[in-house]
């Protein structure tokens, strides 16, 4: 999640489109393979009025979403509310296990086996990654930097 972007950032065109320029952003992260804002793909289990994020005036004035199934944007423009995104990552292709492959000086089929350490997942090494590739796209978004 993205806290802190007002209300009003972003454009409803392809131009500094909220979705577009935080998934150019995290797209460019190797391994990842889906990004979804909001409820994300949960959207299309729900009826309109299950996906409505009806708004109110909280005791500080400001105004809210009751649900943010929206992921803090609509129509390209942020509403307030945090921005939530959810990234799928592809997992290791570093395996311990004998692989087919094709080697290209031979042009014939052959098989991989890795040898050496390899990490088994990419999170732990992916979380500081996406959340500076999110910090770039907020800082591209409020014209910092």
């Amino acid at each position: 999640m993205v806290f802190g972007l007002p209300a009003g950032v972003g454009a409803p065109d392809f131009g500094l489109n909220v979705e577009g320029i935080f998934s150019q952003h995290l797209f460019a992260v190797p391994a990842v393979k889906a990004v979804a804002f909001g409820a994300g793909t949960a959207f299309s289990l729900m009826r309109g009025s299950e996906a409505n994020d009806p708004l109110y005036v909280d005791d500080d004035g400001t105004v809210k979403a009751e649900q943010n199934n929206a992921g803090g944007i609509n129509g390209g423009i942020t509403n307030g509310m945090p921005v939530v995104f959810e990234v799928t990552m592809r997992p290791t292709p570093s395996i311990a296990r004998t692989q087919f492959t094709v080697d290209m000086d031979k042009m014939e089929n052959a098989e991989l086996e890795l040898q050496g350490r390899h990490d088994p997942c990419v999170v732990h090494r992916a979380v500081p990654v996406i959340e500076a590739a999110a910090a770039l796209a907020a800082c591209q978004l409020l014209g910092i930097g």
